[in-house]
Formats: structure tokens, C-alpha cells, sequence
């Protein structure tokens, strides 16, 4: 049996009021802390293991639904207060991203290559200077320029990488950081709602944030991503211009916006599971943004100066493989959303 919401818009549905958001709050704000001393534990920003991995997704987790709930309940929430916290979260949650992000860009293009190529691509498997591993004749350029493109890619983004752990490690040990935590650690047991909000229906801005997200939807070129491949997307390619992809930028948007959207149905919801249809729908816009972001560093690789004709091609194809991935993805939200729609209809 499909699980049962709250519809934001039902004027049948029963009131949740501020109490709802303020259990919310102190429910991720103790997840928060829970994970920051489990994340000190293991080893903090310095730590390696599963523990230490895990800690930082919760850390992430909870600072995001904090956030963003600040952002959708603020007519509830002292104003001064909620202004100054949302985008110390925000931050937070952006800085402990980075190095996970980059070690995920890095795996998914590897296994692309390899996948692409037929041969060994992975980095430890052959040497810049040196000739690729052995590889099917048949591939041709592809093998031969796979092994230097994974090499390339390998330099570049560990080198991000570790930037980025450096960041983390900052961030984490700064005066800026220890404000943040010290305000999650009051909102554990006070939350600092407005004198109305215990009796206010927290419903209509619930719906507000879904019609904010309908609206990105509806402006989404979904006819386009009702085909499994629209050639338009690689027209922007590897040109000189380093921007963003044209296309991409609206599509995540309405990634942000739905994670806006499942979070204020997890306050009203109260603890009941997220409607698998959403999950669905972001786990389709996170493909989108993951496949988006790494075939910009295969095309960012590419214009890398002096590299051999046979290393731009195998990036070149790579980019073009990557693309391809964000219009599957694209089709897949087009489908996970229309059966949302239907069937909330």
C-alpha cells in the first residue's frame, strides 16, 4: 500500500504548528551534535575510515534539513537569528562536500574510461610518460589515450581533492565553526520560534515551497527530457568558453528545490517515511549533477596545454559519455515526476 502524506494544500488535512518544527529542529540539531562528537572520535577532519566518512555525511545530512528549514519556516522563527544561521550552515555543509565530491567525480570518470575503452585506465595501472597497459588492438586511439587521460584526470582532481581536505580541516578547527556549533547546541533545547507560531498552521508555506518547486519544473525543458537523447546538450562540448553548461544550471535549481520541498514534508510528516517517488525524482537530479560536474572536468582536462592528440580524444569522447549520462538522467526525473504528478492528482 503507498505510504500516506500530509498534503500541504488539503484544507481537510490536520494542522501542524510551530511544535512540529521546533521537534524538527531540536530532533537534527542533537543528530548534529551526535555526529560531531563521533566525528571527533574517529579522527575528525584528519580521519580516513568508515566511522570518520559517516560522521561527515551525518554532520552534512543534519546542517542541510536545519537549513533548509530555516529557509521554508522563517515567518515562524526569529528573524535576526535564522538570517545568520542559515548560511553558516550552508557553508559548513558545502565545505565538509568538496573532498567526498571529488573523490566520487574521480571514481565515476575512471570507471567510465574503463568501461569506454576496454582497457585498465586506472592511474597505478600505467605511467604518464610511459605507453598505456596492454589493450584490445580494436579500440584503437581510445586505449591508447585512456591510460594519459586517467592519469590526467587523476593529477587534477586528487590534487582538488586535497585541497579541499585542507579546507575541511580549517573549517572545522575555525572560530567560524565552533559559532555554528555552539548555536546548533542551544537550538538542542530551545528553539527561538516567533510568540504566534505555536498556533500557526505550518501548511501553507509547505505548499509554498511546492509550488516553488512546480514552477522550476514547469519551466524545465521536459518535452526534451522526454526523449532519451537530445543532441543539443553536447553543442556546448569542449569549446573554449570554461562556463557552466547553458542547460544545466535550471536543472539544479529544481534539484535544490525539491530537497526543499522533501524536507518541509518531513516536518509535517513527522518521522514518516519519505514518499519513495520523491527519493526517485533526487536520486535522478543527483545523477544529473554528478554527471553534469564530471563532464566538465573531463572538458576542463581537455584544455589542459601540450597534451597528445590521442589524450584530448579520449577526454573528448569520455565528455561526450558523460553527457549523454545527464539526458538519461533528465529522463529519468521526467518519468519519476510525471508519476508523482499523476498520482498526487
Amino acid at each position: 500500500m503507498a505510504q500516506q502524506h500530509l498534503d500541504p494544500t488539503d484544507p481537510t488535512a490536520e494542522v501542524v504548528t510551530g511544535d512540529a518544527l521546533a521537534g524538527y529542529l531540536r530532533t537534527h540539531a542533537t543528530e548534529f551534535l551526535r555526529a560531531l562528537r563521533l566525528h571527533r572520535e574517529t579522527g575528525g577532519a584528519t580521519g580516513s575510515g568508515e566511522e570518520s566518512v559517516d560522521a561527515a555525511r551525518a554532520l552534512r545530512r543534519s546542517a542541510r534539513r536545519i537549513s533548509g528549514s530555516l529557509h521554508t519556516y522563517r515567518p515562524l522563527l526569529d528573524p535576526a537569528w535564522s538570517e545568520s544561521m542559515r548560511p553558516e550552515l550552508a557553508w559548513l555543509s558545502g565545505t565538509l562536500a568538496l573532498e567526498h565530491a571529488y573523490e566520487a567525480r574521480l571514481e565515476r570518470l575512471l570507471q567510465a574510461l574503463h568501461r569506454l575503452s576496454g582497457a585498465a585506465a586506472f592511474p597505478e595501472q600505467v605511467t604518464v610518460s610511459g605507453g598505456p597497459a596492454a589493450a584490445p588492438p580494436e579500440r584503437g586511439n581510445l586505449t591508447v589515450g585512456a591510460a594519459k587521460a586517467g592519469a590526467l584526470l587523476d593529477r587534477q582532481l586528487t590534487l582538488a581533492r586535497t585541497r579541499a581536505h585542507s579546507t575541511a580541516l580549517q573549517a572545522l578547527g575555525s572560530s567560524r565553526f565552533h559559532a555554528v556549533a555552539d548555536k546548533v547546541a542551544v537550538l538542542a533545547s530551545e528553539v527561538p520560534l516567533t510568540p504566534t507560531a505555536t498556533t500557526t498552521d505550518l501548511r501553507p508555506l509547505a505548499g509554498a515551497a511546492r509550488e516553488r518547486l512546480t514552477d522550476a519544473i514547469t519551466a524545465l525543458p521536459l518535452l526534451t527530457a522526454g526523449h532519451p537523447y537530445n543532441a543539443e546538450a553536447l553543442i556546448h562540448g569542449l569549446s573554449p568558453d570554461p562556463s557552466p553548461h547553458p542547460q544545466d544550471g535550471p536543472w539544479h535549481q529544481v534539484r535544490l528545490l525539491l530537497r526543499l520541498h522533501r524536507y518541509a514534508r518531513e516536518v509535517l510528516d513527522a518521522g514518516t517515511p519519505v514518499d519513495v517517488r520523491l527519493l526517485t525524482a533526487g536520486q535522478a537530479l543527483n545523477r544529473h549533477r554528478d554527471a553534469s560536474e564530471a563532464a566538465a572536468a573531463a572538458a576542463q582536462a581537455a584544455r589542459t596545454p601540450r597534451i597528445a592528440p590521442a589524450t584530448a580524444y579520449a577526454l573528448g569522447v569520455l565528455h561526450a559519455d558523460q553527457r549523454h549520462e545527464v539526458e538519461a538522467a533528465r529522463f529519468a526525473f521526467q518519468r519519476a515526476w510525471q508519476r508523482e504528478a499523476v498520482e498526487t492528482v
